[in-house]
């Protein structure tokens, strides 16, 4: 009896302390994610694209399960040094996954559709509702949200990922607001422009530069 007794309480001793430990790493793995997206976006370019139609957008598309944009290499300057940075949430059953690729981006010239990224890395997975928003400053200093930022001449002022546990309907992290710090006119991603372009950028209202860090 002694024996049994024993070898439940080590079951039990053995199976909470994985538990434990089990979310443990998750939070971790969960920090880092959030770690390596604020790097991503406080590194997006004000570059120009080609869309579909043929029109000049800043190079940024996203929509509330995908992200495509260009953000500084981290080589030495140069347009064929930029990367082309693709999030997206994939299903797998009741899985869900945030999947990191890249590819080096190859110039104003070219289309998002054009460029096929790779190295895929899993963020976040899980029993998660994952979603983004795209915040903007409007005409009266209001910030608004978006479900979707496609064929725009301006960068979103901020991202918010949102992760919702699926079964406890908690959120994860609040509300992650990724800062854009490419702040620079559209003008400033032609090809041609001039350097001293740059100097305008923070006279645009909602394009001072925020004071809180990569994520609020």
């Amino acid at each position: 009896m002694i024996i049994m007794a024993s070898a439940a309480l080590i079951h039990n001793v053995a199976l909470f302390f994985d538990r434990g430990t089990r979310s443990v790493a998750e939070a971790e793995r969960l920090m880092l994610a959030v770690e390596r997206l604020a790097g991503d976006f406080s590194s997006a370019r004000f570059v120009a694209r080609r869309t579909e139609e043929g029109k000049a957008a800043v190079a940024f598309a996203g929509e509330q399960a995908s992200i495509v944009f260009v953000s500084a290499g981290r080589a030495a300057s140069g347009p064929l040094d930029d990367d082309l940075i693709s999030l997206a949430v994939e299903q797998d059953g009741e899985i869900s996954r945030l999947l990191r690729r890249q590819a080096t981006w190859p110039g104003p010239r070219a289309r998002f559709e054009d460029v096929m990224t790779k190295d895929p890395v899993v963020l976040i997975e899980g029993k998660l509702d994952i979603s983004f928003l795209f915040g903007h400053f409007a005409p009266d200093g209001a910030l608004a949200w978006s479900a979707s930022w496609a064929s725009e001449r301006a960068l979103p002022r901020y991202v918010r990922l949102n992760l919702r546990d699926r079964v406890t309907g908690a959120n994860l992290l609040g509300e992650a607001d990724f800062v854009i710090r490419a702040n620079a006119p559209a003008a400033c991603g032609q090809a041609d422009a001039a350097v001293a372009c740059l100097s305008v950028a923070t006279s645009i209202p909602g394009n001072a530069p925020d004071p809180k860090g990569q994520v609020r």
